[in-house]
């Protein structure tokens, strides 16, 4: 992701059907986008991706390196409001792929308001493994606690997963 990214990228993140799945639900704003882009990109544990399908920005992952679990990570991803079908799969694959090859992560981490169907099936046929529902786990603005899915996928799953497809 780019500075060049970030209107495009807001714009997702504040699309109603995007943003009701965020851990944080309110519209953000164009300075505290650009102060959170400012962070991450200073961050080398930290990438912020935007996905391409066919040279068009379809959609956005976020990987965060474990600094106390060297090796593991956490990703966030959304798509574009007007992605096409199967474009989620495809940013899957991909952000799979990048973290498991270029970033070195040896276990992914994953995580999804329980209330979010699509989330945790995109987890589940990505081949994540289910680690369970801690109920109330997250807070939102308002107060509201809310169940968590967590989810965790080892490089070695990933491995098998992709030689099966390949055949």
């Amino acid at each position: 992701m780019s500075e060049a990214d970030l209107e495009m990228v807001r714009g997702w993140r504040n699309h109603g059907e995007v943003r009701r799945w965020m851990y944080t639900s309110h519209e953000i704003g164009g300075v505290e986008h650009s102060e959170w882009f400012a962070a991450n990109a200073a961050n080398p544990s930290r990438f912020a991706l935007v996905y391409e399908l066919d040279e068009v920005p379809t959609g956005f992952v976020n990987l965060a390196l474990d600094p106390v679990e060297p090796g593991s990570a956490t990703w966030g991803f959304y798509l574009a409001p007007d992605a096409p079908l199967g474009a989620g799969r495809d940013l899957g694959r991909a952000a799979l792929e990048f973290a498991f090859l270029v970033a070195g992560v040896d276990c992914l981490r994953g995580e999804a308001l329980a209330t979010n169907v699509n989330s945790i099936t995109f987890h589940r046929r990505l081949g994540f493994d289910d680690k369970g529902v801690i109920a109330g786990h997250h807070r939102r603005e308002d107060g509201t606690g809310h169940d968590v899915a967590f989810f965790e996928m080892t490089k070695e799953t990933w491995r098998t997963q992709r030689e099966s497809n390949r055949r």
